[in-house]
């Protein structure tokens, strides 16, 4: 039997206030256990919650990006449930009344011509806190409480099932993680618990509308354990049914160091919780003034972004989504071309993405940490442009630059004359090697002529070789050809 995969992602974005969602206590990270748990958040008796209007603020412009319907009167819940880390003994969330409703999310699955744009929809983003941590180490066999979480600003976004693969769940993850942190409303930072992702995945038989039974995987804080946790559990669901067995509705976690699932309660239903609008909070009324204004103060989107340097640019949709992969990215792209010239765009596209990508890997750093400035890069272009640098030759320059750039006053100009690196590009010099060249390797020329292209090749790398990578390729490969014929 073929079988069909139906996945969902419920995303837990923190939100980037500075305070809780409805106390005055810092969401700084990494302080010490329970130092930033005020009264409102560990629920001491007559304590009132206050209303962030950051948080509401935050909620809006992600409604607005995602082209949503934005409830103009949104509601808070009491979510019910007991667990030591949760001092009320309920969360504070919207369930019938969010603040978002609807909208959607482009996502592009694959890489070059092969790529295919997919939209995801999105059902719901909704206000809730969070909950505080629970510590297991280091306890002499007990667990520990850590309250500092406790009424951390979230935003839930919860999309409609419709990826059928981990490879499309981590495009819809890549792309919302992107988008985010693009309009401001959530840092991305996932090893410190800001981008949180649940994935429900359920297995039916291909041509069967009615969905499978699904289990949730908790709290996957990587894009590569969200592909593995959801590879995992696909091959288990569908083992399990062709065995004869029945999937059971479960919360289950992903063991990385296993690459296992395992099961940690019973999935329980919304009618579990026993939600009822908070007495303590007035319903959130949204008016035409507050959304317009936080309409006009928006950074254009990445979707749009991508569209134009498509358009405008001549790019590809690969190297677009690459570009707008951060915005810190495309805003370094577009300040390069607008020193390097427009008709450069392709050639800024393919170093930002290229040597500038791989050295960023190999240092781990950001884009907002490069050694190395777009007035550089863009000089470092336009002398490849204009033929000063071969790319070979440009690579020495970069690497110079991001190394010792300072040496030399961080000017391109400098570091080729310091280091001798200008392109040859005198026609009468290079033949006069060429001929060299052909004298000293009369077997590769008679190779040639017997019709042997790679005894082409091989004199080049010797003309290369002689001009110490200075000659221009292009040059050097017309005028073998020419001497050759």
């Amino acid at each position: 039997m073929q079988w069909e995969t139906v996945i969902g992602l419920e995303v837990h974005t923190q939100l980037t206030t500075k305070s809780k969602i409805f106390s005055g206590a810092s969401t700084a990270f990494g302080a010490e256990p329970n130092s930033q748990a005020c009264q409102v958040d560990i629920a001491l008796p007559g304590v009132l919650p206050v209303l962030n209007k950051g948080a509401v603020e935050c909620g809006i412009r992600f409604g607005l990006a995602i082209g949503a319907k934005l409830n103009r009167v949104n509601v808070f819940d009491r979510k019910n449930y007991f667990y030591p880390d949760l001092p009320k003994g309920y969360q504070i969330s919207q369930f019938p009344l969010p603040i978002v409703e609807g909208g959607s999310l482009d996502i592009q699955v694959g890489e070059g011509d092969k790529a295919v744009t997919k939209t995801i929809r999105i059902t719901r983003a909704h206000l809730e806190e969070d909950a505080g941590k629970s510590l297991h180490e280091d306890f002499h066999g007990m667990t520990g409480i850590d309250l500092n979480r406790a009424g951390t600003p979230l935003l839930e976004i919860v999309s409609e099932p419709d990826m059928r693969s981990a490879a499309e769940a981590v495009a819809y993850a890549k792309a919302l993680h992107t988008l985010v942190t693009w309009i401001g409303t959530c840092d991305g930072n996932m090893q410190e618990g800001s981008f949180r992702v649940d994935a429900n995945v359920s297995v039916r038989p291909v041509g069967q509308q009615e969905f499978g039974t699904r289990r949730e995987i908790k709290n996957l804080n990587s894009f590569r354990f969200l592909e593995q946790a959801i590879n995992y559990e696909v091959r288990w669901q569908i083992e399990q049914i062709e065995d004869g067995h029945k999937i059971q509705q479960a919360t289950v976690l992903f063991d990385p160091d296993t690459g296992e699932t395992r099961m940690m309660r019973t999935k329980e239903d919304a009618h579990d919780y026993r939600y009822f609008p908070d007495p303590d909070l007035l319903p959130v009324k949204l008016d035409d003034d507050w959304i317009d204004r936080i309409q006009a103060a928006m950074p254009e989107l990445p979707g749009a972004m991508r569209a134009r340097f498509q358009r405008d640019y001549g790019l590809s949709a690969y190297d677009a989504l690459g570009l707008t992969s951060q915005r810190e990215m495309a805003t370094f792209f577009t300040d390069t071309l607008a020193l390097a010239g427009e008709a450069n765009a392709k050639l800024v596209a393919n170093w930002l993405q290229g040597e500038v990508s791989a050295s960023l890997n190999r240092d781990e750093k950001d884009i907002t940490q490069a050694p190395i400035a777009p007035a550089q890069l863009a000089d470092l272009v336009k002398r490849i442009a204009d033929g000063t640098l071969s790319n070979k030759l440009a690579k020495q320059v970069f690497e110079v630059l991001w190394t010792e750039g300072d040496q030399h006053g961080h000017s391109v100009d400098a570091i080729i004359e310091a280091k001798g690196l200008k392109q040859m590009s005198d026609s009468g010099e290079i033949e006069r090697i060429i001929d060299e060249v052909l004298a000293q390797n009369q077997k590769n020329v008679e190779e040639f002529k017997a019709g042997k292209e790679k005894a082409f090749n091989a004199l080049v790398g010797q003309v290369m070789k002689a001009t110490k990578g200075k000659a221009n390729p292009a040059q050097v490969n017309e005028l073998l050809k020419r001497k050759l014929a």
